[in-house]
């Protein structure tokens, strides 16, 4: 009989090792391929091994914008302040952004944590080993990056782009809504009492100059000042928008009751769900011009005052933008 050569065992070892050396590369190579990376806007970067399948959003536009890619079901908790789709209501909610319930968040254990640069969570959540991604939209291009920042995350580039002509098609529709007599009006569009306006570099602001309208609190006060309330009695706006209850009160201010637009009706106010709509920067942002333009066309012809200005700049802006917030 034929003897058999065997190689020595010390040669198949080698050989075996190295074979083993090249699987466990190719699939490192695979898994490193496989794995989705995104810079935050703290400059971090977040590396994901795979798409994530388990999300909580402490953030109302971030769980609408999670949603609108078509990842609503991946979401396992949500913030207090989460009520749209209507699907969000019914996640556990996780508190805020200054009291966000640690514990509960961990307990989900979510593969992502999406936030707000401003959220107090996000150095203990890191330190708890959950992935965290920083988000912030302040203006039209943040909206547009966001979205696009998180279908990279998701996996759902395709969705962000229709996502997006959705809002651009929207916002024009509402542009061509605005009756032209608003045409170069200026506009006070309040955010909070003390009074906050969403100025002209806001994601608000810029909303309403696509609509032809000229905001009362320029650029350099920056996106979201806190104004004077006699730089608003001497801007004489010729448009306020506010919730509701804003604009009720807003009589019993110093000086306000002078306000031509409170006067004469040149007032689109909201009840606190489409008043929602307009402060969120997110994939609604399109209805929420329609949403403005459509106040506007419903106004009355003598809704404008007398004599109004047909642009802020014949006010001067009432008085110079460094008096605004004093």
């Amino acid at each position: 009989m034929t003897a058999i050569r065997r190689s020595p065992p010390s040669r198949m070892h080698a050989v075996l090792a190295r074979w083993l050396l090249a699987c466990a590369l190719c699939a490192a190579f695979a898994a490193q391929a496989a794995a989705i990376v995104v810079r935050d806007d703290r400059g971090a970067r977040v590396e994901l091994p795979a798409p994530p399948r388990r999300i909580v959003s402490l953030l109302p536009s971030l769980t609408e914008s999670v949603c609108a890619l078509g990842a609503c079901e991946r979401l396992v908790g949500v913030d207090r302040f989460s009520n749209h789709p209507a699907s969000v209501r019914r996640l556990p909610q996780l508190g805020g952004l200054e009291d966000a319930q640690i514990e509960r968040v961990v307990a989900l254990r979510p593969d992502l944590v999406l936030l707000a640069p401003s959220a107090r969570a996000i150095d203990r959540l890191e330190g708890l080993g959950l992935k965290v991604l920083v988000l912030e939209s302040r203006d039209h291009a943040d909206v547009k990056r966001t979205l696009d920042l998180l279908a990279t995350a998701l996996d759902a580039a395709p969705q962000a782009a229709e996502v997006w002509a959705r809002i651009e098609r929207e916002q024009r529709d509402a542009v061509a809504r605005v009756p032209a007599r608003w045409q170069g009006r200026s506009v006070y569009f309040e955010v909070d009492g003390a009074p906050y306006a969403a100025g002209a570099t806001s994601f608000i602001g810029e909303t309403l100059q696509q609509l032809g309208l000229v905001n009362i609190a320029p650029p350099p006060l920056g996106p979201f000042p806190k104004l004077n309330p006699e730089y608003v009695v001497r801007a004489q706006p010729d448009l306020v928008i506010a919730q509701k209850s804003s604009v009720a009160e807003m009589p019993r201010r110093p000086g306000w009751a002078g306000l031509h637009a409170l006067q004469h009706g040149a007032v689109c106010a909201y009840a606190p769900a489409a008043y929602e709509l307009l402060i969120r920067p997110g994939p609604r942002m399109g209805e929420a011009a329609r949403t403005l333009a459509d106040c506007l066309a419903a106004l009355p012809a003598d809704a404008l005052a007398p004599g109004a200005a047909s642009t802020a700049s014949t006010r001067n802006a009432a008085g110079a933008a460094a008096s605004a917030t004093r």
